[in-house]
């Protein structure tokens, strides 16, 4: 616009243009070192990105981490094995012969595909998904005590609380025609349904169900059958599917300050962003063991945070998915059990879950040492940070507060002790950025597996940390994301978060097509 000078020069006057106003981006934006000292930076391109030792480990440390990458990767076998007494005590019961199966390449377990031309898959031996079960509860468990069990989840009769569906020889009493069968049998098939922009893209997404059949205490029986009489079949049996997540950055997590997780608890949603996060107490092994006269710890693990340390985690699964007893838990998963009991007499030897001295069949040092590999595994640097996509990525990250639960930033415990042990001198006093809050959030019904887990409901997850996740299939093509894998892609798994996510995934619904990848480009970074 040209205007004519008042003094009747004829100067002519260009009125000002408004200059675009400067872009603030968070202060994680720029950040590649995610897990402060413990960070790896060359091997985020291989098919090992989750796999390497943190570098601030000293010789001795890295030598006990490798004894315990070792046996990370032992499969083990039925007892007894005279050749390999080591590697025996596999079963009677499991879901897999090792820890790399469910977690391949540390990282997670691929997602089952149903054969063509066929309507569902049998979960077998290349399966790194399991059921939990649970009996329901007749009310909620608001504060654990010893007389509620500490609101452990209530075990279903002559089963437990995870549903095995793998076994040893002879481990059912029909082995003749199950000859490998475990508890029941377990078939996995998918729903879709599609979701569509406001722009009118649609993407599909798919959410995974499970059928359990001939279970071991009614051969042959369904849901569907007539006169149901299986315990595992009644209709207050609550089942939960859970897959393998990876392991790295664990001691991290682990090292964080229980003030500092409790700090981002918000039950009442003060700021009205629809976020709350509540914390999750949960019964620790460690503790009990220790005499502690109220083992309950904050939970920090597991999908529901259901467990409260990497030792309760790690050993917790060598005997639970595997089948192999350690010096935290001694006895076998299902001992106590009809399968049990008859398995032992079936089989003519007493495989009680110990060697021929009486001691776990993993013995203080081989548990030890996985429990350091687990706590020290590197966390992979982020890439292509000051890509201009990733950077506009992470601002609309922040801007529609994903970073409400995925909270970028923790500084670990510079002293004391984590899991029951002294803390490692490499993860004190690290910044870390695990993109996490540690708490549980309810995520809504399309995500509910409907099963409690201590304080958790059944519409509660633990908010799952963000780093690794970009190179999640590049170390296994066929990995999936959220608790069961049912999202092939970041996208899809951005679109199922409800509940407290909700306005976050409807605000990502309305960036344009551009915007919503930058934002996936920016997660992919991480």
């Amino acid at each position: 616009m040209v205007l004519s000078g008042c003094g009747g020069s004829g100067d002519d006057v260009t009125e000002p243009v408004n200059p675009e106003p400067e872009v603030t981006y968070p202060d994680f934006t720029d950040v590649v070192a995610l897990g402060g000292e413990t960070t790896t930076y060359d091997a985020a391109a291989s098919g090992h990105g989750f796999s390497t030792p943190a570098p601030n480990l000293t010789a001795a440390e890295l030598e006990l981490h490798l004894a315990g990458d070792l046996g990370f990767e032992t499969a083990f076998t039925t007892a007894p094995n005279l050749e390999h007494p080591d590697l025996d005590g596999l079963g009677p019961v499991f879901n897999n012969a090792d820890c790399n199966s469910c977690h391949q390449r540390d990282g997670r377990n691929s997602t089952p595909l149903i054969p063509v031309g066929e309507t569902r898959v049998k979960l077998g031996s290349d399966a790194g998904i399991f059921l939990r079960i649970s009996l329901a509860a007749d009310e909620p468990c608001i504060e654990g005590t010893p007389s509620n069990n500490y609101c452990a989840p209530i075990p279903v009769p002559d089963f437990g609380g995870q549903l095995f569906h793998r076994g040893v020889l002879q481990a059912r009493p029909d082995w003749q025609q199950n000859h490998f069968g475990g508890q029941a049998d377990v078939y996995l098939s998918y729903e879709t349904h599609q979701v569509t922009y406001p722009d009118g893209h649609t993407v599909t997404l798919k959410k995974p169900l499970f059928e359990v059949e001939n279970p071991y205490d009614a051969p042959g029986e369904t849901k569907q059958s007539a006169n149901v009489t299986s315990n595992l079949l009644q209709d207050d049996v609550l089942m939960g599917w859970r897959n393998g997540m990876p392991v790295f950055g664990l001691g991290l997590l682990e090292a964080i300050p229980e003030a500092d997780i409790l700090a981002l608890v918000d039950e009442d949603d003060s700021n009205q962003d629809g976020i709350s996060g509540r914390a999750n107490y949960v019964f620790d092994a460690v503790k009990a063991q220790d005499g502690d006269p109220n083992p309950v710890s904050l939970g920090r693990f597991g999908w529901k945070a259901n467990t409260p340390s990497v030792r309760v985690q790690s050993l917790g699964a060598l005997r639970g998915d595997i089948g192999i007893t350690n010096p935290l838990f001694p006895d076998e998963s299902i001992v106590g059990t009809s399968l049990h009991d008859s398995y032992l007499t079936r089989t003519g030897f007493v495989d009680t879950g110990s060697d021929e001295n009486g001691a776990p069949e993993a013995d203080a040092a081989f548990s030890d040492s996985v429990v350091f590999y687990a706590e020290t595994l590197a966390v992979p640097a982020r890439r292509n940070v000051q890509d201009a996509d990733v950077r506009e990525g992470a601002r609309l990250f922040s801007e529609i507060n994903c970073s409400g639960c995925h909270q970028p930033k923790f500084v670990t415990k510079s002293q004391g002790q984590i899991g029951g042990g002294e803390m490692i001198a490499g993860l004190k006093g690290q910044t870390i950025y695990p993109f996490t809050d540690m708490l549980l959030h309810d995520m809504g019904e399309g995500l509910a597996d409907n099963r409690p887990d201590f304080l958790a409901d059944g519409q509660e997850w633990r908010t799952r940390p963000l780093w690794g996740i970009g190179l999640t299939q590049t170390v296994n093509p066929q990995a999936g994301f959220l608790h069961d894998g049912r999202a092939a892609t970041i996208e899809e798994a951005i679109l199922w978060h409800g509940g407290e996510a909700q306005n976050s995934t409807d605000k990502f619904m309305e960036l344009t097509a551009a915007e919503r990848q930058q934002l996936i480009a920016f997660v992919m970074s991480l």
